[in-house]
């Protein structure tokens, strides 16, 4: 199935990816930021969730506030998505778990820090478009894989980026980063890295005796 013709993500696991996302940007920051370009940020607008979401609601497209990206940069960022995380055989990849619409999400979110990221991604959406079409004369979803990677290959790394692909590579990290946190935010992501988490053991034996022994805690 074509990536973007996968429903898109309900929009209660789009405000958790969103929530972790948040804070870890709030730890580490984004390596890329709008407020380091020349990019102006667009006017966001939407309600927001408030201090207490109702995560146990299910939120449909504008009862919080409207999704930004068109059919056109959708179908680009699901593409770059797959190229990012593509499937194997611990997961799924990162399109085909709708990551794309977790990045719509967070740029259409009306706080600052979406607010600053949008532009980024929007005109970086665009600009992949462009340059798809100038090397390949198709847009980037509609290219074949070696031909979408060619073009990630020269976005990849910002510092070593010719002159004439600085926006791009600015773009591409800040677009890498935030479909990490989304990929990694899912199951098949957290699956990937062999992460296990809060999982139910049939059976706990407890700290090793030797660590009980040193921390002094042994009766």
């Amino acid at each position: 199935m074509n990536p973007i013709d996968v429903p898109r993500l309900d929009r209660r696991t789009a405000i958790k990816w969103m929530a972790t996302v948040a804070a870890a940007s709030a730890t580490f920051g984004h390596k890329v930021h709008a407020a380091e370009s020349n990019i102006t940020a667009a006017k966001v607008v939407g309600g927001g969730y408030g201090t207490d979401p109702d995560l146990t609601k299910f939120y449909k497209p504008g009862d919080l506030w409207p999704l930004t990206m068109t059919d056109k940069q959708r179908a680009a960022a699901a593409a770059l998505c797959a190229i990012i995380f593509p499937g194997d055989e611990n997961s799924k990849s990162a399109a085909e778990l709708n990551v794309h619409d977790f990045v719509d999400e967070w740029i259409s979110a009306p706080y600052d820090q979406q607010a600053a990221d949008r532009p980024v991604v929007l005109e970086g959406l665009d600009w992949i478009d462009e340059e798809s079409n100038r090397r390949f004369s198709r847009n980037f979803a509609q290219l074949d894989q070696d031909q979408q990677t060619a073009i990630c290959d020269d976005v990849s790394y910002a510092p070593e980026a010719n002159p004439e692909f600085a926006k791009g590579a600015e773009f591409f990290s800040l677009f890498r980063n935030l479909a990490a946190g989304g990929f990694y935010s899912t199951a098949d992501g957290m699956r990937n890295i062999g992460y296990v988490g809060n999982m139910p053991l049939t059976s706990f034996e407890g700290p090793p005796p030797e660590v009980i022994a040193r921390l002094g805690l042994g009766g």
